[in-house]
């Protein structure tokens, strides 16, 4: 048994192939400035959309084009907190394995289904699954607390610079909004996924 012990906490690294290297060579090749002394290095858990297991009432969250790691992050950790069933992203910006997605998610990239997939697969799923898609805008006719969540719903965002492509604005149920002061134009992307989310598992009372 090939053990090492890390603080108060032994680790058995029994059947794993294993390296040691200076210092200097870990630092080259760590993240984090005071990281634990041990790195991995693991295969991508690739998802596909066929193979997403929905529930009878599913509730999704789509984003189009998303660019900051941290934004991502921080999306996966609300969307997990509200129960959300899978994260959908079109036009991948950044990698969903980025350290900063760990980070700012907390760990639970590893537990939320995310899936990268086109914008056309994504909505030939949600048609086929009789999901509604509700997609957060500018020109949102309907203030978000008047939409009903209740059924099965993607939350559809886009990035705060350019917002949701034309191609998804005309396949999409509803175009919804958050009301804001006059002279602010947006909010960060992840702030607004989590008042669509927190208010979408609100109707849902929670459950």
């Amino acid at each position: 048994m090939f053990v090492q012990i890390l603080g108060d906490r032994i680790i058995d690294f029994s059947g794993i192939k294993t390296f040691y290297v200076s210092e200097a060579v870990y630092k080259k090749i760590s993240y984090k400035e005071k990281a634990a002394g041990i790195l991995a290095v693991a295969s991508p858990n690739i998802l596909e959309l066929e193979t997403l297991k929905l529930k009878k009432n599913p509730l999704l969250v789509v984003l189009e084009a998303v660019e900051k790691p941290g934004n991502l992050g921080a999306i996966v950790r609300s969307a997990y907190a509200a129960g959300v069933d899978a994260i959908i992203i079109n036009d991948e910006q950044t990698d969903i394995y980025n350290p900063n997605v760990v980070r700012a998610s907390e760990g639970l990239i590893f537990r939320l289904p995310v899936i990268v997939a086109s914008r056309e697969n994504t909505i030939n799923f949600l048609k086929k699954n009789k999901i509604k898609i509700l997609a957060a805008a500018l020109v949102g006719a309907k203030n978000y607390v008047e939409v009903n969540y209740q059924e099965a719903s993607a939350i559809l965002l886009g990035t705060e610079a350019t917002g949701l492509s034309s191609e998804w604005l005309t396949k999409v149920d509803e175009i919804i909004k958050i009301p804001m002061k006059a002279g602010i134009d947006s909010l960060n992307v992840s702030v607004s996924a989590a008042i669509l989310i927190f208010e979408a598992w609100k109707q849902r009372d929670f459950s």
